[in-house]
């Protein structure tokens, strides 16, 4: 398999340096260029680094910041991965496509666009059929999101409980970590010995996303799934990783033997085709009452490239007809970087690229 050119965008900040790293060495695909502001100009990556946990190599440290002029960008590379600021990805990412370069997105400026999947490709891998539904298909141009890092948690663990028993209400409770604030994130001040139970728009797009990602794509249109979802969101002095406190009502009510046991079983499309940031497990389940915790298992998933790709779940409980539960994921790698190579990769795989 040849592998394609792509470029990062937005590879000073901590999205688009998590996207390096998944793609360092990648069998699929090899970075063309990394691009930022002109402001980074000329920099070396390792002149702008905020990625702490993972060492990278030398000669990719070496690489220079280009200034992201997009005729430049789509004349040399397939595929974008943008980790460009929200503010700006909306009209870069329509730019590029129109440019006939296939986007993978971290932003949530097309997320809810009626012909824009947000893909998690374990859940919902036919949702990517939308692409060629896009006007900028017949270009070879198209646009596919992955989801708001907290919603990309809980997303696996109802996807798995709705296909075995159905679905019918969700409570979530968010703890999320500092870095999904971006760098350098919140104040220090506001943070440490604090909870702050606001993140500004974060529970309308939990609320919205989910619906989107659990329903189909039909006749060229996406029909929201019709359970009910509540949201409430704080952020935590954590640094990476976001726990979600979730309580449900199923159509079914099976015991929490067998729902554990769905949940360890689940598994999807990039399992069955290998892809090489799919985790072997897409969700584990932890029996200790103290788990998951950010500091144990944010990082949690198998092989290596799949470090930080497998959500954690942990403290089934039932209660009369609810289910209780503990849900764990890496927010910048499995609900970011991470979550848009593993789309690549399905695309990939599926021949459009």
């Amino acid at each position: 398999m040849s592998k394609t050119r792509v470029a990062v965008l937005g590879a000073t900040g901590m999205i688009g340096q998590r996207f390096v790293q998944m793609l360092e060495d990648h069998p699929y695909f090899e970075i063309e260029g990394l691009y930022a502001s002109e402001r980074s100009e000329g920099k070396k990556l390792r002149d702008v680094l905020k990625v702490r946990d993972y060492v990278y190599k030398d000669e990719t440290l070496d690489t220079k910041i280009e200034a992201m002029d997009l005729s430049k960008v789509a004349k040399y590379a397939r595929v974008a991965f943008s980790g460009v600021p929200s503010e700006l990805a909306g009209k870069t990412e329509s730019e590029l496509a129109e440019k006939g370069m296939a986007v993978f997105t971290n932003a949530g400026a097309h997320r809810m666009d009626k012909d824009v999947s947000i893909l998690i490709p374990e859940v919902n891998p036919s949702h990517l059929n939308s692409v060629k539904d896009q006007a900028t298909y017949k270009n070879g141009g198209y646009i596919v999101t992955n989801a708001n890092c907290s919603t990309t948690g809980m997303s696996c663990p109802l996807a798995a409980i709705r296909n075995a028993y159905g679905l019918n209400f969700v409570s979530v409770s968010t703890y999320q970590a500092l870095s999904g604030a971006g760098y350098p994130g919140v104040p220090s001040l506001d943070t440490v010995g604090n909870v702050i139970p606001y993140i500004g728009g974060e529970e309308e797009k939990m609320e919205a996303e989910i619906a989107k990602i659990l329903g189909t794509y039909e006749n060229k249109t996406f029909n929201f799934a019709n359970f009910k979802t509540l949201a409430n969101c704080a952020r935590v002095p954590v640094i990476d990783g976001h726990l979600e406190s979730l309580v449900i009502k199923m159509d079914e009510t099976p015991s929490v033997e067998k729902l554990t046991e769905t949940l360890r079983s689940f598994t999807g499309e990039p399992q069955s085709l290998k892809l090489p940031s799919a985790p072997v497990e897409p969700i584990i389940v932890r029996s200790e009452n103290n788990r998951p915790q950010p500091a144990l298992d944010s990082l949690a998933g198998e092989p290596i490239r799949a470090r930080g790709m497998s959500t954690v779940v942990g403290r089934i409980r039932k209660s009369d007809e609810y289910y209780k539960l503990f849900v764990l994921s890496h927010n910048t790698l499995r609900g970011g970087a991470g979550g848009s190579v593993l789309n690549a990769e399905l695309a990939k795989a599926k021949g459009l690229l």
